[in-house]
């Protein structure tokens, strides 16, 4: 019946396999856990998808009420993933802006800032390279030993070191 559906769009072999499968399917739905209403509307999707997609059947693949019964199991899985996402809540800390910085903070984040670029341009140009890609361009210590051509220890080392000089120097000043 399944290939006379998608072969002819016969609405009668489709009434006998709704008849037929939609019973079934809520059944089998609700013995794997499913509320009626939810086992319900999962049979409804499941025989609208048989309908759209009757023409892809192949008998010598499985059997119609396997076919069936997988749409079914995919659609209730379907269901089950979007009942899980999140819903979008516009009162989520998260999504609330945080609200502007006092004058004093900003004018003191200003001066760290200031600080913080002399002490980088204190450092001698290869440690200043090593900072900038690592910590400017968020480059892996083993990306920067392979652009740079140089040992990964090395590379390590010049980053520890130049740290070493940016906090000696930020104290200081």
């Amino acid at each position: 019946m399944v290939v006379a559906v998608g072969a002819r769009r016969d609405r009668q072999a489709f009434a006998a396999l709704f008849a037929h499968f939609a019973p079934r399917i809520k059944a089998y739905l609700m013995r794997s856990g499913c509320e009626a209403t939810a086992a319900e509307e999962v049979a409804q999707e499941a025989m609208v998808t048989l309908w759209r997609r009757a023409e892809t059947y192949d008998p010598r693949q499985a059997s119609a009420s396997t076919w069936v019964f997988t749409i079914a199991r995919n659609k209730r899985i379907d269901m089950v993933r979007r009942e899980r996402r999140p819903e979008f809540d516009p009162a989520d800390p998260a999504l609330v802006p945080e609200p502007d910085a006092p004058a004093d903070r900003v004018a003191e984040a200003a001066q760290e800032a200031t600080i913080v670029r002399a002490a980088l341009d204190r450092l001698p140009a290869e440690q200043q390279e090593m900072l900038r890609l690592a910590y400017f361009e968020d480059m892996p210590h083993s990306a920067i030993a392979e652009a740079c051509d140089l040992p990964l220890g090395t590379v390590k080392s010049r980053i520890r070191l130049a740290l070493a000089r940016l906090r000696k120097t930020v104290k200081e000043e």
